[in-house]
């Protein structure tokens, strides 16, 4: 709730609102805007010319005279004092001029608060509240107690008459009080307030019974508390005792068993003011329960029934034993423990309990019951012709007896200490086994029988052989008794099984090259199989070698490099073709084989051979020997600048690369025919010639012939000159040629040939008919003396002058036919 001046204030400024907007309407009214128990105060609306306002407040039903007071023209608000308490008056506004003239007026009725009420005492008797007591007041409807405090608390609550109690406060705090009486005109002044405190909080008290002769009580610091004060007494008793400490516990002690006890506790402030008090009641534990009796039941469902002594304060009973087992009893002083079980020594105790916990356990009481049956019984041979029984410990037992009894009616029984007998087997018998434990009970039921045949002797006339690769055959003379026979095959690594009813076992897929240890082990449904058998060993064959490269070491030999993951073995390997088959043998992993021809395919495979035997053959490797070479090939210039090559078809070979090569440069061409021409000859040079023929799975053979040498080039520069006696000097430009130059004329009526020393570029043809034209050919001349065909033919006029050679006219060239 806000406090009353802020309240104040907000009455205030909107009476200021009204009364300005009532002013603008030049309507005058009048309303009440707080009351007390001797003042009123009232706003109006403000009126047109007025100079001056007057309040009047006349008593109704009331005798006192009425009371004046007076304002400028530009209040809207005033106070009318010196009213008396709750009196109903009639408040009267007068807007007057200058003059003293009403230029308006305005009433209502307001009736004033009652009187201000006075405070007689104020007091603490909890930590969360204060009463006030406080002067009645005449008229007065109701009441308000305000409390305070410096931490910004506040709080009003209305109360019909005195005395009042304010709640939710704060334990061991001041507070100022005041209180103001109310009407239906308002409430009165706040009275002179008072001081006041409340008192701390009650300690949290948690009891407990630990023992059944004490209660120990613990509680959490109070705020503010220097001392406790604790108060208990017996339930059913006028006598108590009082206690004050310190400290934060206490405990009671000599206390009776199974009896409630209530405990009081108050804390007090350095002033010595006790605060707020709890209550909290305990029952010690009950007493230890006496006279326990523990008996069989005679039903025919074993049972121990416990009896004793009820005691008081106890809500139940549990009767425990040393097994685990357990009952209780609730108003009873017996319970019944079932069922019980062979072999157990029961030491029996009671306890009582209520709600503080449980009592002491009695002391114990103990019974015995005959020994268990033994279990886990098991029958064994531990060696050959030697036989064991075996079974689990049985608990509270001083011996056993073990009987057996061979199928042919021999017995011979065993007694021990211990959980083991022993006794003498033979294979292919049964015995029928039983055993019995012993205590100061008795004897216990008769335990499991076990009916126990023995394996199956080891088999004679064993035939370990090998007859394929991989497959071991394995025979042997029947045995008695025996339903099936199993036979092991293992080599170190792994091991393979063979199951069969009949005397023969085959053993495949066995690893290669491996030394298998063979045992036979009959067995028979009952007693399973003989372990102890004599193992038989057998190499199988050496492993396949795998062809991992063929390497070809030169034009008739190849390289096969293999593995194989034998210890010791001699390998072949074998090279077959169509018309011949090639070999070659080594002990490692690598051998030659040579004398291979060219262009032809062979199917490589390789064997492993040890003194067992031969290995499978190997994966078969496609071999394929480089082409032939081409017996014959020719090279032949048909141009200056371009030569014909012919060859041989070669065996093998399905395109050739034909090379001609030399240091001024070199020409090539790939092709399936078995000729080719090549260009870009240089005349006068010298070329090696070589060939790769190609097979059709890109094997390739080097071929190298004899070398080439082009002609000479042929001159430039050709030209005819006319000289004295019908003579042609035929002139030309050219390279040396190692043997020499010859030039043709080729006319209508006739040819003619000259041929120039070593060295020189000219030679002269005599007696030429002039008026013709002749075709000029030069050519160098090869070793043979014969002449070059590819040369150019140039056109030449040859005029007459008189009987003589005129002017020689260039005509230009001809290709060569």
């Amino acid at each position: 709730m806000e406090p009353e001046y802020l309240r104040l204030i907000k009455i205030v400024l909107l009476a200021v609102a009204i009364s300005k907007i009532c002013a603008a309407q030049n309507d005058l009214t009048l309303s009440v805007f707080t009351v007390t128990s001797k003042s009123m105060t009232v706003r109006w609306s403000g009126h047109s010319g007025a100079s001056s306002y007057k309040i009047t407040a006349t008593p109704k039903n009331s005798p006192d005279l009425p009371v004046f007071a007076q304002f400028s023209g530009s209040t809207v608000m005033g106070s009318v004092n010196s009213l008396s308490p709750n009196t109903v008056y009639r408040m009267r506004v007068e807007a007057m001029d200058n003059a003293v003239n009403v230029l308006s007026s305005a009433e209502t009725e307001e009736t004033t608060a009652p009187d201000v009420p006075s405070i007689i005492q104020a007091y603490s008797k909890h930590s969360d509240s204060i009463t006030v007591e406080f002067s009645a007041v005449f008229g007065a409807t109701s009441y308000i107690l305000r409390a305070e405090n410096d931490g910004g608390f506040f709080s009003e609550t209305v109360v019909p008459s005195s005395p009042g109690t304010v709640l939710n406060l704060s334990p061991y705090t001041d507070y100022t009080l005041s209180v103001m009486s109310v009407n239906s005109g308002g409430r009165s002044q706040p009275s002179i307030p008072v001081q006041a405190k409340t008192v701390v909080v009650a300690p949290a008290l948690q009891s407990m019974s630990p023992t059944n002769d004490t209660i120990v009580v613990t509680w959490n610091p109070v705020d503010h508390a220097v001392l406790y004060s604790l108060t208990i007494i017996m339930e059913g008793s006028s006598s108590r005792l009082k206690l004050n400490t310190s400290q934060t516990n206490m405990t009671f002690t000599n206390l009776e068993s199974g009896v409630t006890y209530c405990i009081k506790a108050t804390a007090f402030d350095p002033d010595g003011i006790p605060g707020d008090d709890i209550t909290v009641c305990q029952i010690t534990r009950p007493p230890v329960p006496a006279d326990v009796q523990v008996l069989l039941t005679p039903s025919r469902s074993l049972g121990l029934a416990v009896y004793w002594q009820a005691v008081r304060g106890a809500d139940l009973y549990y009767a425990t034993s040393s097994t685990g087992q357990n009952c209780t009893a609730s108003g009873e002083s017996f319970c019944i423990i079932s069922p019980l079980n062979c072999s157990e020594n029961h030491l029996v105790t009671v306890t009582a309990q209520n709600q503080a916990g449980p009592s002491s356990p009695s002391q114990p009481e103990d019974l015995l019951t005959y020994p268990c049956p033994p279990d886990s019984v098991q029958v064994g041979e531990v060696g050959v012709g030697n036989c064991s029984v075996t079974w689990a410990a049985v608990p509270w037992v001083d011996y056993y007896i073990a009987y057996v009894k061979r199928d042919d009616g021999a017995e011979e029984q065993c007694n021990t200490t211990s959980t083991t007998c022993y006794y003498n087997c033979h294979c292919s018998f049964t015995y029928l086994t039983t055993v019995f434990a012993y205590n100061g009970a008795g004897s216990s039921p008769p335990g499991p029988i076990l009916n126990y045949t023995t394996v199956p002797c080891c088999p004679e006339n064993v035939s370990v052989s090998l007859i394929s690769t991989e497959t071991l055959e394995i025979s042997w003379s029947t045995v008695r008794g025996a339903e099936l026979y199993e036979t092991v095959a293992a080599d170190g690594s792994d091991s393979i099984h063979c199951s069969d009813t009949v005397p023969l076992c085959a053993l495949s897929d066995l690893t290669c090259n491996s030394l298998y240890s063979v045992v036979i082990r009959p067995c028979s449904e009952i007693s399973g199989c003989n372990n102890t058998c004599t193992a038989h060993t057998q190499e199988t064959a050496p492993c396949t070698p795998e062809i991992l490269n063929l390497t070809q070491v030169n034009s008739s030999a190849v390289q096969v490099l293999w593995r194989a993951p034998n210890r010791q073995a001699n390998y072949t390997v074998k090279a077959v073709g169509s018309g011949s088959t090639l070999s070659c043998m080594s002990s490692g992993t690598s051998c030659d084989i040579t004398n291979l021809p060219c262009g032809a395919t062979y199917e490589v495979t390789a064997y492993a051979a040890t003194s067992i035997g031969q290995s499978l053959p190997s994966y078969s490797v496609a071999l394929e020997t480089g082409p032939c070479c081409p017996e014959n090939l020719t090279v032949e210039q048909v141009t200056q600048s371009m030569t014909s090559v012919v060859w041989s078809p070669a065996t093998g070979a399905q395109s050739y690369i034909t090379s001609l090569t030399s240091p001024r440069g070199h020409a090539k061409c790939h092709t399936m025919d078995t000729h080719c021409l090549m260009g870009c000859i240089t005349c006068g040079t010298n070329y090696s010639v070589s060939m790769e023929a190609i097979s059709m799975t890109g094997h390739k053979s080097q071929c190298n012939y004899h070398g080439f040498a082009s002609s000479s080039c042929c001159p430039s520069g050709v030209r005819l000159y006319g000289m004295a006696n019908n003579t042609l000097r035929v002139y030309w430009r050219g390279s040396d040629s190692l043997y020499g130059y010859s030039a043709d004329l080729f006319g209508t009526s006739a040819n003619y040939t000259c041929s120039s020393a070593l060295g020189s570029n000219s030679c002269d043809i005599p007696q030429i008919v002039c008026g013709q034209v002749y075709t000029a050919v030069v050519a160098p001349l090869t070793s043979q003396g014969s002449k070059v065909s590819f040369c150019p033919r140039r056109l030449y006029s040859v005029s007459c002058s008189g009987n003589n050679i005129g002017i020689v006219f260039y005509r230009g060239k001809r290709s060569v036919e």
